[in-house]
């Protein structure tokens, strides 16, 4: 086993200072190799492919899914992102006027739309507690989510790490009240595989999604959703197929009801086991280290740039984890941080001057008017790139500080 991968394992241009892994991933070329191979193969009899050897193969990719993420095979259902996973379970369930789904400020775009929408359609409330910057510590996080509940809570929807603002949520404690009061315990874990140590088996909620085209650099529309056993008997497909009353059932109605779905690309998951070899084949805590090492130095250093300041408490100088929330050294960031920007720019003119003059491809948001760059350290990144952004930004900066001056 080698420690580190490096740039030339990857298929990304080498022009380009990439510090979005956040966003889509990147794929390995091993992995792409054998994304195109299944590819190929499928073409060589797609007959027999889909209809002969799918459900097979498929059981193999999830099996492989299963075991790297702490779950048992029948209670994963592969899914092309997280996104359509938790469109079917929001449809699924039978809110009623009145109704709460308790989340925070800081929840994906996407996922904020869909509770949104569910809860409009059926007249319940989609409630976000507020949680503002700087956080302070795991404890502070959690009663200031858990004071919100009320009798007419139905779930508890939170992001593991959060996209907007890059912070690992101490989520164990909030899924293990959530189960004791009867609530619906739902995590977005979109960035955890492959960033952060997860093991499903240990971590109290009820219903789990997460992308492996992002960190676990599967190739992309790879996805999972895990459901605890009991809770799988009201989610409904959102497209009802051959799966629905099978007449092949893989003997779990959960995976026959939304795993199959028609006709479909099925390669991205059958590469999955690909993406979990290539991962195994490197110290993958020691490439996790690095990377939180880069991005808590990258985020000092830009902090020190505007003088502005940073949105979790310093001196996160250990790895990343969720052991609950009162595990000493708790660790605000893994391998993305999100800065502050002065509150004057503007952030689309800065993103394309960062992509257009030097080569940086790096997301810059407004979250609640706050303007915050984000940036992934992933396993191709190195210290350079860093350098790289932090130059870049010195000059744009300087040049707003004189226009404004």
């Amino acid at each position: 086993m080698t420690t580190m991968p490096t740039r030339a394992d990857f298929l990304l241009d080498p022009d380009l200072v990439y510090l979005n892994h956040g966003s889509f991933g990147g794929v390995p070329r091993v992995v792409q190799q054998e994304y195109e191979r299944l590819q190929r193969e499928m073409e060589r009899n797609p007959v027999a492919w889909l209809q002969r050897g799918a459900s097979g193969m498929l059981a193999s990719a999830r099996a492989r899914v299963s075991q790297f993420v702490g779950a048992a095979a029948d209670d994963v259902a592969l899914f092309p992102n997280p996104t359509t996973a938790m469109n079917m379970v929001a449809t699924s369930l039978q809110l009623q006027p009145g109704d709460e789904v308790l989340s925070t400020d800081h929840d994906y775009g996407a996922m904020h739309r869909t509770w949104r929408k569910r809860c409009a359609d059926t007249g319940a409330r989609y409630v976000r507690v507020p949680i503002p910057l700087p956080v302070t510590t795991p404890d502070d996080f959690v009663e200031r989510v858990w004071a919100a509940v009320t009798p007419r809570t139905r779930v508890l929807f939170l992001d593991h790490i959060t996209s907007a603002t890059a912070l690992v949520f101490p989520v164990h404690e909030l899924c293990r009240r959530a189960r004791a009061a009867g609530i619906l315990a739902v995590v977005d874990g979109a960035h955890v595989p492959g960033q952060l140590p997860l093991n499903l088996a240990t971590l109290e909620c009820d219903i789990y999604t997460g992308a492996l085209h992002k960190w676990v650099c599967a190739p992309k529309g790879c996805s999972f959703l895990y459901v605890r056993r009991e809770q799988q008997p009201w989610l409904q497909p959102l497209v009802v197929s051959w799966g629905w009353e099978s007449d092949q059932p893989t003997g779990s109605t959960f995976v026959d009801h939304h795993e199959w779905q028609g006709s479909r690309d099925l390669s991205p998951f059958l590469a999955a086991g690909a993406a979990i070899d290539f991962l195994a084949s490197f110290d993958w805590p020691a490439v996790q280290a690095n990377a939180h090492r880069l991005a808590v130095q990258t985020r000092a250093r830009i902090d020190e740039l505007t003088g502005l300041e940073p949105i979790s408490p310093a001196g996160d100088d250990g790895p990343a984890g969720d052991d609950g929330p009162a595990a000493a050294g708790w660790q605000w960031l893994a391998q993305m941080a999100a800065v502050r920007l002065p509150l004057h720019i503007d952030v689309a003119e800065w993103k394309q001057r960062l992509l257009d003059e030097h080569r940086i491809e790096v997301p810059l948001h407004r979250w609640n008017d706050q303007p915050l760059l984000r940036v992934s350290f992933a396993a191709h990144n190195t210290a350079a790139d860093a350098d790289a952004l932090v130059h870049a930004l010195t000059g744009l900066i300087g040049t707003a500080e004189r226009s404004t001056g």
